[in-house]
């Protein structure tokens, strides 16, 4: 046979074709809130049915640092926010400034996590061999516990969301994301990324105001 076959979009027109990437997007975001959710609620069981040493445990921790950590997922979302706002009206040097600016608040934010759970390990709070010293309770252990697997959970998808931006910011730059035709790459990883933030929003207060 001498007739090519060619693969066609599932969806004819581009507003059906960003209709149904949304609805992707939200189903997606609906497990991973499933994920997170659960997380949140054992926690929350934990700040109630082990009250003092929850208490005990967080206010070891460096608030500091995860104040800090929170104004820079705060700044990075209003960024992206921009950057979405932007290719919606075809600005491709604000989508780019917007999407550097969030990456690199993005690598920030986990030089300062990394840094954070170092100081942690050296103060014998974290639940790993050669640290956990300092916790001499049961309910300071499982707190511990979930903190670092919440938060090293959390790592790992924003990890993910800066490499989603960095490569749209490649893409951006060597000039194969027209815009706004293809704006809806951009507002879909922009929800992703706000996703991200927002799990840190509830992250903070459940960990580190314990009181």
């Amino acid at each position: 046979m001498n007739e090519i076959t060619r693969l066609r979009e599932p969806y004819p027109t581009p507003e059906r074709q960003q209709e149904a990437a949304m609805m992707g997007a939200y189903i997606f975001l609906a497990t991973e809130i499933m994920l997170f959710g659960g997380l949140f609620l054992v926690i929350a069981w934990l700040r109630y049915s082990h009250a003092p040493d929850v208490v005990a445990a967080s206010k070891r921790m460096h608030l500091g640092l995860g104040a800090l950590n929170t104004a820079v997922l705060l700044t990075s979302s209003a960024l992206v926010a921009l950057s979405v706002a932007a290719a919606r009206e075809g600005k491709p040097a604000p989508v780019r400034l917007g999407l550097c600016g969030a990456t690199l608040l993005g690598l920030a934010f986990l030089a300062v996590k990394a840094m954070e759970y170092r100081f942690e390990y050296r103060e014998g709070l974290l639940p790993v061999p050669g640290s956990g010293a300092a916790l001499s309770k049961a309910g300071e252990h499982l707190f511990m516990n979930f903190y670092l697997i919440s938060t090293g959970l959390h790592a790992v998808h924003l990890t993910i969301g800066v490499l989603l931006l960095a490569g749209l910011l490649i893409r951006s730059m060597a000039g194969r994301l027209p815009l706004p035709d293809r704006a809806i790459v951009v507002t879909v990883i922009g929800l992703y990324w706000h996703f991200v933030d927002i799990v840190w929003i509830f992250l903070f207060p459940l960990l580190y105001l314990a009181r």
